[in-house]
């Protein structure tokens, strides 16, 4: 086991007003105003210990150190979790704390590395000192008081091991004050560790409120443990985990209390917009504004109890364009206020409708991509309240350019000061339009997410038209057609996960020699390069990325002997039905990847043969002809093909020469045991 260095232990982030006289005799000699045995002695000292749990908790939002943030001084940081994928890129502004996740050259003394961590364990803390102290007091207002508190804090902590476990693997497992003082720690196995948050968690479903019209805003339900045991369970994934996720998320799904909004609500329910854009105006989050799909919601509201200030949540700082900065542009309200664009969508998945930005995705792996990106025709998520793709000069000061429209041109994109941006980030208060912080109250679970989960359970479970049922009460909702059951295979998730994941697979490389050949009886395959942050997804992607890069070695070896050259490789087989497959192909050659109407080319070629023979067709050409059409042809990232060409000149193509000797030691071995 690794021994970590050191774990922050916070105390509880409560604070109580004392009122004192100025007369010594009413002055009371205490310990410290934050002493938790001053503190949880009553009903009212666990609900202000609990109060300053769900504080810790939205500080995971804060940016700039107010309040005793834990995430401050740099970047939004939920960007760090974005800047890696598919989704988005950095922008020309380049915060120095989110450069290392962008450029992947993060270490353990990296910004946010460490604040995650001091932000989870401190919240750990304050939960395991509620939860030591609720044993001793017998003050309670009511009988149930205990076990309420007790849910709050478990919840909690399970939810900051969720954080750890997904971000960082084996971790400390921690639920004991420790005196004196501890700077080391042993980490515990991830299994382990997941055991104890479902421990936690199946005891938070039993004792928290399951009435959620009869709870204060913001407040932690049933519902809100049940959906994330869901995903605890599918996380861990050991014998009847996924059953177990299934009825979790059912029971969430099938409450009164949660549907998915389907019709206009709330305080703009009269304004232009639909009922999607809805959830996502301020003051809508809340069920007392009619929203019945959060199913827990972070309170930030501006001048509430437990609100936020103009430093929480710069999500919108990040996705934000900075079109302030173009001539013509004058700060306003309505346009969001001032954004900062640290990342910038890509236009693969947010399309190029209504821009004259480059169709051709050469950069980003997508050549071929649709003016209007992932979204359908009517897809309600793409809908002009939704996504904001026509920009117009507003500055009187510029005469001649007010009220035209601005065009988003490749250079304003990869600049991030101005692309389609995404109006759920658009926060803008007149009286103070640099704010670079928003007020909104924040959807932390929601209800369209379990039907995501359920559907993942029942894949687990081989059950693909089940999971594609819960997956189309989304897609309905949303305007766009059904997914077929076809479609629903752990092949299309795992295609969607690997999306993620850079060429080269962060450094991840198969050699898949798995089975002996004729020429090199002494082949076996090898993973190089393996480290603790690499995952399954990583895996399947490198798999696929060694299988193309040694068929890429078999095209050079026939390219040389031939002396011919390659314009165009054919594709076919089960492999063939992934696009992403199909991308990393034509990624790795360098080459347009064709594939057939038909993934069953063997069946195909077996026909072709049989037609000849009887006569059917003249010659195989004519049979190729007749039985061969193109569907649709996946064009290379240039920039993907130069790091695989790296890849493959550098690493893969000397990896078998020198590891051949520890292969036949290898199988002498394996021989000797086998006698």
């Amino acid at each position: 086991m690794k021994t970590m260095n050191y774990i922050k232990i916070g105390i509880a982030s409560s604070i109580l007003s004392i009122a004192a006289g100025c007369t010594s005799f009413l002055e009371e000699d205490l310990k410290s105003s934050l002493a938790p045995d001053n503190t949880y002695t009553s009903s009212l000292g666990f609900e202000v210990g609990a109060t300053g749990l769900y504080a810790i908790a939205r500080s995971e939002y804060n940016t700039w150190g107010e309040n005793g943030a834990f995430m401050h001084n740099g970047a939004c940081a939920y960007e760090v979790l974005q800047i890696s994928t598919d989704l988005c890129r950095m922008g020309t502004v380049r915060d120095g704390s989110l450069v290392p996740f962008a450029e992947m050259t993060l270490n353990p003394s990296t910004l946010f590395v460490g604040s995650y961590w001091n932000w989870a364990y401190n919240l750990i803390a304050s939960a395991n000192e509620l939860l030591i102290y609720s044993e001793k007091n017998n003050n309670w207002d009511y009988p149930t008081d205990k076990q309420l508190y007790q849910a709050e804090a478990r919840f909690f902590r399970a939810y900051a091991y969720r954080t750890l476990v997904y971000l960082y693997g084996d971790v400390p497992w921690v639920e004991t004050i420790q005196k004196p003082f501890l700077l080391s720690f042993s980490r515990d196995p991830k299994i382990e560790v997941l055991g104890n948050i479902i421990k936690d968690l199946e005891f938070a479903k039993t004792y928290l409120p399951d009435n959620s019209d009869n709870v204060k805003e913001g407040k932690l339900t049933t519902w809100a443990a049940r959906h994330l045991l869901s995903e605890m369970y599918l996380l861990r994934g050991a014998e009847g985990d996924y059953k177990l996720a299934e009825e979790n998320a059912q029971d969430v799904i099938d409450c009164p209390y949660y549907s998915l909004m389907k019709s206009r609500f709330g305080n703009a329910k009269n304004d232009p917009g639909d009922y999607f854009s809805d959830m996502f105006v301020e003051n809508n989050q809340n069920r007392s504004a009619g929203n019945t799909e959060g199913i827990w919601v972070m309170q930030f509201q501006y001048n509430t109890v437990g609100g936020g200030t103009n430093s929480d949540d710069w999500t919108r700082r990040a996705w934000n364009p900075q079109y302030h900065a173009i001539d013509g542009f004058a700060l306003a309200d309505s346009l969001g206020g001032r954004g900062l664009a640290q990342i910038y969508p890509l236009k693969w998945w947010i399309g190029v409708k209504g821009t004259n930005a480059t169709t051709a995705g050469e950069k980003e792996g997508f050549p071929d991509i649709q003016e209007k990106g992932i979204f359908e025709d009517g897809d309600i998520r793409n809908s002009e309240y939704n996504i904001k793709r026509n920009w117009y000069y507003n500055n009187p000061l510029t005469p001649n350019k007010l009220g035209q429209k601005c065009p988003i041109d490749d250079k304003s994109w990869s600049q991030a000061q101005l692309f389609p941006a995404l109006k759920k980030f658009f926060f803008g208060k007149e009286e103070n339009l640099q704010l670079t912080g928003a007020y909104k109250d924040r959807m932390k679970f929601r209800l369209a997410e379990t039907y995501l989960l359920l559907a993942e359970a029942y894949l687990r479970q081989d059950m693909p038209d089940k999971a594609a049922d819960a997956v189309n009460e989304v897609r309905r909702r949303a305007k766009v057609s059904d997914v077929s059951d076809e479609e629903m295979t752990m092949d299309f998730l795992l295609d969607e996960r690997i999306r993620d994941l850079p060429a080269g697979s962060d450094g991840l490389l198969l050699q898949t020699y798995w089975t002996a050949g004729i020429l090199h009886p002494d082949s076996l395959g090898a993973v190089i390069g393996f480290s603790d942050y690499h995952t399954r997804y990583h895996f399947y992607r490198a798999i696929i990325e060694g299988l193309c890069l040694e068929l890429y070695m078999a095209l050079r070896i026939m390219e040389d002997r031939s002396g011919l050259t390659i314009h165009e490789i054919r594709i076919g087989g089960g492999g063939a039905k992934s696009d992403v497959v199909c991308q990393i192909a034509a990624d790795v050659f360098g080459l347009p990847v064709v594939r057939s109407q038909t993934h069953e080319a063997c069946s195909i070629g077996s026909s072709m043969v049989a037609f000849v023979a009887k006569g059917v067709f003249a010659d195989f050409d004519a049979a190729a002809k007749a039985m061969v059409h193109v569907k649709d042809t996946f064009q290379p990232n240039e920039r993907n093909h130069e790091v695989y060409n790296d890849i493959y000149e550098q690493a893969y193509r000397k990896i078998y020469p020198r590891l051949r000797p520890i292969y036949q030691k290898l199988i002498q071995v394996k021989r000797r045991i086998a006698q």
